[in-house]
């Protein structure tokens, strides 16, 4: 089966409008264990570990006082409010592309580890490469090793990566050869010294993932292959750029 790895993002709310949640996440101890010890930090201890200014710092302090993972809960792919979910847009998602979702789609999480599409969540604020020594661990990366990746793989063939470095690493350091682990890139061609290079810009990049993972579910792809046709957001597939663990799309110049 093919799976599909997104990153989250910083930006939360709740949303129970369009769809209820199905289930608890699958590593919900693991996440209750995180919130017991962020509780336990002072704000300024937490201000360091969120690395933000004291609005937002506020915002998500007050949040982790009144947190409760297991009640007024919302469908994950609707609690993350970035770019890359706008343009994702699982609002207005038929009943054929929620299916899709909920059986591919991964969101790769700090503080929930590892997250279906319609996992009931609630708001946090926790990035994989936050400062957190929980128990023994040096660092969230240390903290779930390959837990994250088991969950994964299983019952997987294929994982197209659409997550950010700080998140795919998680899931890169443990792959194994039975995996196909596929890489998405959106750049564009620059010139360096006389020479062509790709560049990739932040904002397009979260722009075209959410896109891509529109695109993926409106057209129910279940192969790696298929992918190539994606020509959204002035992106192509660019063959003479690509090999087969990354495939490039370039935008179009204008």
């Amino acid at each position: 089966m093919l799976k599909i790895i997104i990153s989250p993002a910083k930006k939360m709310n709740h949303n129970n409008e369009v769809i209820d949640w199905d289930q608890w996440p699958i590593f919900l101890d693991q996440a209750s264990e995180i919130k017991n010890y962020l509780a336990g930090k002072s704000y300024a201890e937490l201000k360091n570990i969120w690395q933000c200014n004291d609005k937002i710092a506020k915002l998500n302090h007050e949040r982790l006082q009144k947190m409760n993972l297991v009640d007024s809960l919302t469908p994950a792919v609707l609690a993350y409010e970035g770019l890359q979910y706008q343009y994702m847009a699982p609002q207005v998602f038929d009943q054929e592309q929620w299916d899709y979702v909920r059986q591919h789609l991964k969101i790769l999480s700090g503080f929930y580890g590892l997250l279906n599409a319609t996992d009931g969540i609630t708001p946090y604020r926790l990035e994989m490469q936050a400062k957190c020594q929980i128990k023994a661990s040096k660092n969230l990366y240390d903290y779930w090793q390959s837990l994250i990746y088991d969950a994964l793989v299983e019952n997987a063939s294929v994982v197209i990566n659409l997550a950010s470095k700080e998140y795919s690493r998680i899931i890169e350091k443990y792959l194994a050869d039975n995996i196909k682990f596929v890489t998405i890139t959106f750049g564009e061609l620059i010139k360096v010294n006389g020479s062509q290079k790709i560049k990739t810009k932040a904002t397009a990049v979260k722009m075209a993932r959410g896109e891509m993972v529109r695109y993926m579910a409106e057209h129910q792809i279940r192969e790696a292959e298929a992918l190539k046709k994606f020509a959204r957001l002035n992106y192509t597939f660019s063959g003479a750029h690509s090999t087969a663990e990354n495939y490039v799309f370039l935008k179009e110049s204008r």
